[in-house]
């Protein structure tokens, strides 16, 4: 591609149309400086600006992130039947959600919370629930599972460690009568 620029140096090179350029009537002597036309040379990017390789980024994962995950890999081994139904936690910073599930029809058999009015009336925290408070959610699923005949069930912590809250909600509903 050229391109018409006037002359800053002695390196830029003629081009056989600019003389006929500069006798056609076109210019009319109106120009008062000379025309050149040259080939553009491709841009020089200096390294700092190009690396050689590209940057690969780490993606930040989030807790709540690497609990999904771990949620996932749980729930591809640990799967609800109407004999053994799945035992479901779900943890948040107020609350405390337990549920009995069947997975083959897609049914909740028996629910206990932090919200419902057995729990909610005897403690009364307000910074989350503690220990004390998971182990009365075992007691109330264990005792609601066994007024519907279900003794049996498969523990889904739900992506959380085994430990402290879930823990304790595991172990209130094993002695209360739950098998798992």
């Amino acid at each position: 591609m050229f391109t018409a620029i006037v002359p800053s140096s002695s390196s830029t090179r003629m081009c056989p149309a600019a003389s006929a350029m500069r006798s056609s009537a076109f210019f009319c002597g109106q120009l008062q400086q000379q025309l050149f036309l040259t080939a553009r040379a491709p841009r020089v990017v200096p390294a700092t600006v190009r690396p050689a390789f590209p940057a690969v980024e780490a993606k930040v994962a989030t807790r709540t992130d690497n609990r999904i995950a771990r949620h996932k890999r749980i729930r591809k081994k640990v799967e609800g039947t109407p004999e053994r139904p799945r035992m479901s936690v779900f943890r948040s910073n107020k609350h405390l959600y337990v549920q009995v599930i069947d997975d083959t029809k897609m049914q909740t058999l028996a629910s206990a919370s932090t919200m419902q009015k057995p729990v909610s009336e005897e403690f009364d925290y307000s910074c989350g629930p503690t220990i004390e408070v998971a182990r009365k959610v075992g007691e109330v699923i264990a005792k609601s599972c066994l007024e519907k005949g279900i003794t049996k069930v498969a523990f889904d912590r739900g992506g959380y460690p085994y430990h402290g809250r879930i823990e304790a909600l595991a172990a209130a509903a094993r002695e209360n009568g739950l098998d798992f």
